[in-house]
This record gives C-alpha cells, structure tokens and sequence, in this order.
C-alpha cells in the first residue's frame, strides 16, 4: 500500500483515492484534490461532513475485493452532509441530509470525500433527533440492524417471545442490534470471539454474552435443541446453519452478511418441521419508502442510549487507511466515523 498527501487548494476538494499501484499492480490508496466538475452525474451536490468505515468499504480497498471495477475511485457507501447545490425541488442548499447504499462507493463516488455529487433518488433528509455524526455512526450498519428488527417483528417478534441472539456482537452491525433490541426490552444474547469485549457488550445491553463457539460447534445438527425465539445475523455461512436449526418453532433468523462465508450448509429441516423464516435484509436498494421510515425509526424508539460515547470513535481522513485494514481483520469495535469537514 502507498499512501501520499495532496495538499488542499483554492476552488478543488480533498478526497481518497483507491487507484491502482503503478510497480507490483496491488491496489494503493492516495489523498488528492480535484475540480467539482470531476465529480460523477447527480441531481445534488453535498458538503460531505461525516462518512464511516464498513465491511464493505474495506473490500473495495483489496486487489480482489470484487466491489468496484475501475479506478480510480473514491469509496465510502455511507455519507451525510449539507446540500451545497440542487437541481432536485426536493431539497435545497443547507438541508442536511444522508445518503447510503445503492451504487454509492461501488460504481458511484462515495462518501470519503469533500463533496459529493448524488441523485436525488438516493438521498433521506437528515431525521429530525440525529445529528449528522449520529447518522454516520448509525450508517449503513445501524440502517441494516434497524431494518432486521423491523423484519423481525414484522414476522411476529416481541419480547415476551423469547430471547434474541445477534451474531458478530462487537461489529457495526452486531454492536446497534444489541443496543436497540435492549432499548425495547429484549433478551438479548450475544455472541462475539472477544473475551476482551464483555464488559462493552453488556453496556449496550447484552444479557447474556456466549463464545462464537458455544453458537457455531464443530459439528452441526441439521435439528437441535431450540434456544432463541430469533437471531440477529450478519455472519452467515456455518453460523447461520447453526443457528438455523436452534431457533424455536417458528421463529425468525434476519442474515445481513457473509463475514463467516457465503455458503451455508443447512437442510430443508428447520423450515418444515419448526417453521422457522429466513429473512433476508437488503440495506442496499432497499424501497425509498420503507428507508425513510427506518431511519425516522432510528431517530426516535430505536436510536441506542449513548450512542457516540458507546459505539463511536472518530478518524480523520489521513487515519482512513489504517481502519480499513482494520475492519477486513476484525479489529474494530462498533462504529468507526470519518470526520471530512
């Protein structure tokens, strides 16, 4: 990786660049400045105040990563701002507003970036009971464990059902999912690798913390002994197999990721015999309709207590390359903002 600093100028903005490297053709990362007309087609121009740092957004730093095409390019899936411009009636200069998800930082310049160039289709006005640094440390890891819980319940979840689990606690996802299932009175039981992680975990409400062991044995049965009466999990993989064939009659599992694989070696036995729903979460092209409600959602019965002392560290953009290894290696906890202005 090589890394270079371009100084900002007059009339240009600042923003990180994933190009690729000229000597060994590995991808390197480097800070550069452009013109406003370089930005990519959109219907509104943001002054990016906060970004963060995903899973996602630490693929599309590898060689391999198989999340953007071509560079150079600027990543980041998650941005929230102030509109500098506007060709769209919905939204005029100084409205605070976020945008996530869709092509953002995939095909799209994303959010690490002093402006932002996005269609109006893409943009949520900023809810009022957030901040923008809360909506960056909420991001699209709080938008996908709000939309979980929303599924959930959908499907019949309350906490009188029975106890809840959420896979991959300390991560961004796992970390909100704790917080706001807590929030609304669940039993929630997380599971995390770190020992080192207890005490965090119970602070943003875990009741009982398990050993990602003690969820995914070496030996997985396609029916076992029913445990929870849902699960929150952006883990997938061996995991949700697991956790497939424990959840209690008819129950609900909501995946959101494949940290622990894609492939999930499961049978048709917890889906005939207990009736459990496998329900799939797309934070991605999620209805605009439905997006609005969940982060209205999230500003008020499901904004976790604490949320930037507990789950948020800020990084400036020269710290943005270390945190994006860090989260490919499982090295940080909750939310990680980037501060752009």
């Amino acid at each position: 990786m090589v890394t270079s600093i371009v100084p900002k100028t007059a009339g240009v903005a600042s923003f990180f660049c994933r190009k690729p490297h000229k000597i060994n053709k590995n991808l390197g990362y480097v800070f550069k400045t452009f013109d406003n007309t370089d930005l990519p087609e959109g219907d509104v121009v943001i002054k990016v105040a906060y970004s963060s740092v995903n899973y996602k957004d630490g693929l599309a730093c590898i060689p391999n990563g198989k999340i953007v095409k071509s560079y150079p390019f600027i990543p980041g899936i998650d941005l929230a701002g102030i509109v500098a411009s506007s060709k769209d009636p919905r939204f005029k200069e100084g409205d605070e507003v976020i945008a996530t998800s869709y092509e953002i930082g995939v095909s799209h310049y994303g959010g690490y970036s002093e402006y932002a160039r996005i269609p109006g289709d893409w943009i949520v006005p900023l809810p009022k009971g957030l901040t923008l640094k809360e909506a960056m440390a909420l991001g699209t890891a709080g938008f996908t464990a709000a939309l979980s819980i929303h599924r959930l319940e959908e499907n019949g979840l309350s906490p009188e059902k029975g106890k809840v689990l959420v896979t991959g606690a300390t991560g961004g996802v796992g970390s909100i999912a704790v917080s706001m299932l807590a929030k609304r009175n669940y039993h929630v039981v997380a599971s995390t690798g770190k020992e080192s992680e207890h005490e965090y975990l119970r602070k943003l409400g875990a009741k009982e913390i398990i050993s990602r062991e003690e969820v995914c044995p070496e030996q997985i049965r396609p029916l076992d002994k029913q445990y929870w009466a849902a699960a929150v999990d952006p883990v997938g993989g061996r995991t949700l197999a697991t956790i497939l064939s424990r959840i209690e009659y008819n129950g609900s599992v909501a995946v959101s990721g494949l940290t622990g694989g894609a492939d999930v070696p499961t049978t048709v036995f917890p889906f005939i015999l207990r009736g459990v729903n496998l329900l799939g979460i797309d934070s991605v092209y999620c209805p605009m309709e439905l997006r609005i409600r969940i982060w209205e959602r999230m500003a008020s019965d499901l904004k976790p207590n604490q949320l930037l002392d507990l789950i948020a560290q800020e990084i400036t953009l020269e710290q943005l390359p270390e945190a994006l290894s860090n989260i490919l290696k499982g090295k940080l906890r909750g939310r990680t903002v980037v501060k752009l202005a």
